[in-house]
């Protein structure tokens, strides 16, 4: 177990971002609901709404997911060749499901990476330039 930076364990970033827990106790849980975090760890209190994630997962995601999804559509279209009504009643639900789990995971890492490395926007020095 890695250390935090106030001197907590941490629990590792893919852990935390699997089981959506908090970065820093491993206990608490990380979203308020599907896709939005909670702003304190209710059990270390640890303010999550600090953290500024981006759209990092989700630019991913897009490249991703629709390299994934083409492509196993075309396997299909090719392999089998289905009737149109198919592909419109299985790629729309497995595209949801699979964008918002990555979300979940994408958001969650990038959280506890930030945590563990501490990570923030960029900080003046209180000391003029010699």
């Amino acid at each position: 177990m890695a250390s935090g930076p106030d001197g907590v364990g941490a629990v590792d970033p893919v852990r935390a971002a699997l089981k959506g827990c908090c970065p820093r106790c491993g206990k608490g849980r990380l979203y308020r609901n599907l896709l939005e975090f909670t702003d304190r760890c209710p059990a270390c209190g640890l303010d999550i709404a600090g953290f500024n994630v981006g759209d990092g997962p989700a630019a991913f995601l897009i490249f991703l997911l629709g390299f994934l999804v083409v492509g196993l559509a075309m396997w299909l279209e090719f392999g089998v060749h289905p009737p149109w009504w198919v592909h419109a009643l299985l790629w729309p639900p497995i595209l949801v499901v699979l964008t918002v789990w990555g979300l979940r995971v994408g958001k969650a890492i990038l959280l506890a990476l930030e945590f563990r490395n501490e990570a923030a926007e960029g900080r003046l020095s209180d000391k003029p330039d010699a």
